[in-house]
């Protein structure tokens, strides 16, 4: 099979879809809908997200040093996609989606999400146009039907996780291809 160069794009980079939930000054919840994230070890697991380009979410970040990343479900898609597509500058995003605080942090949690993590910014690494924050997990909620030790494949159906390749929204159908270091 011979390959080609081809123009810088994320096709398939596969990405978890998160809100990112922040309070405005007037104490309403505000979303926005991101899935440049990851995870990194530093002293124990930490969240990696990037913000790029002027958002309330980021403002409001770096006001307060915590937010929520809420997985986006398939039930909860419709609402985050709206909540990706309107500046939270312009619109109110609060009445879309039903809120809680969160159990550790003053984080607004989506109580459709599956599975919130609460978080606060250890460090900030500032790009051109975009910054990265490295957070510390201070606390994850989760729907209890996805805590236990029940066969991992049923309880990431439950959770119904939606990513993104490309443009496009994807749910994830789990079927287990083998653990790790069993394929070799």
């Amino acid at each position: 099979m011979s390959k080609i160069s081809m123009p810088v794009s994320n096709d398939f980079c596969p990405q978890c879809l998160y809100l990112y939930g922040t309070y405005k000054e007037n104490g309403e919840p505000n979303y926005g809908l991101f899935c440049w994230a990851t995870y990194c070890w530093d002293e124990g697991l930490k969240f990696v997200a990037c913000i790029g380009q002027d958002k309330l979410t980021r403002d409001r970040i770096r006001a307060e040093g915590v937010f929520s990343a809420s997985v986006v479900s398939e039930a909860l898609l419709p609402a985050a996609d709206f909540c990706g597509t309107h500046p939270g500058y312009e619109f109110d995003k609060s009445e879309k989606i039903e809120s809680e605080d969160g159990a550790v942090l003053h984080v607004p949690v989506p109580k459709a999400s599956p599975w919130t993590f609460e978080l606060q910014v250890d460090k900030t690494l500032h790009l051109d146009d975009s910054e990265i924050y490295i957070c510390s997990i201070k606390n994850v909620l989760a729907e209890e039907c996805l805590a236990g030790e029940s066969d991992f494949e049923e309880r990431l159906r439950q959770a119904a996780p939606v990513i993104s390749v490309s443009t496009k929204y994807f749910p994830v159908r789990p079927v287990s291809l083998g653990d790790w270091g069993s394929l070799g």
